[in-house]
C-alpha cells in the first residue's frame, strides 16, 4: 500500500470513527482497525483501497459464534438471508459448531462522519435485531 492509500485509508477510519462514536463506544486497534459492541453483538469495520481512488469500509458483525449445528438456526438464517438490504448473512461451521456474521462493504471516499455513521448504526441494529430473532438466541 503506497504512502497516500494508507493516508487516505486512516482518513476514512477516522471519519468512521467520528460517525460511529456518534452512538456507541469505539476502540482503535493498534492497526487502525475500528472494534466496539452493541447489544452483545461485537463488530470490526476495517478500511481498504480496492483500486485506485474506490476506499472502501468493510464491516464485520459476530451475531453468533459456536452454535450447535441445527437445522433450525441454518433455515432461520437463510431465510433471512433474503431479507435484509444492509448486509449478507452468513454461516461459517467450525469443530465447535456454528458461527453466524453480518458482513457489508462499501465505498466511502467522500463521506463526512455523519451519514457514515447512520449507514454504519443501520447495519449494526440489523445484526443486534438478527441475534435477538435466532432460535436459541433471544
Amino acid at each position: 500500500m503506497s504512502t497516500t492509500e494508507a493516508a487516505e485509508t486512516a482518513d476514512l477510519l477516522t471519519r468512521a470513527r467520528e460517525g460511529l462514536e456518534r452512538y456507541l463506544e469505539v476502540r482503535v486497534d493498534d492497526d487502525g482497525v475500528l472494534t466496539f459492541s452493541h447489544n452483545d453483538v461485537p463488530c470490526v469495520v476495517q478500511a481498504s483501497m480496492l483500486a485506485d481512488g474506490l476506499a472502501v469500509l468493510s464491516m464485520t458483525c459476530v451475531i453468533a459464534w459456536d452454535l450447535p449445528d441445527e437445522d433450525a438456526i441454518a433455515a432461520a438464517v437463510a431465510r433471512r438471508a433474503g431479507e435484509g438490504l444492509f448486509g449478507t448473512l452468513g454461516v461459517s461451521r467450525s469443530e465447535k459448531g456454528v458461527d453466524v456474521t453480518l458482513r457489508y462493504a462499501f465505498p466511502a471516499r467522500g463521506m463526512e462522519p455523519a451519514p457514515l455513521g447512520t449507514l454504519m448504526m443501520l447495519v449494526v441494529s440489523t445484526a443486534s435485531q438478527l441475534r435477538t430473532e435466532l432460535p436459541g438466541l433471544g
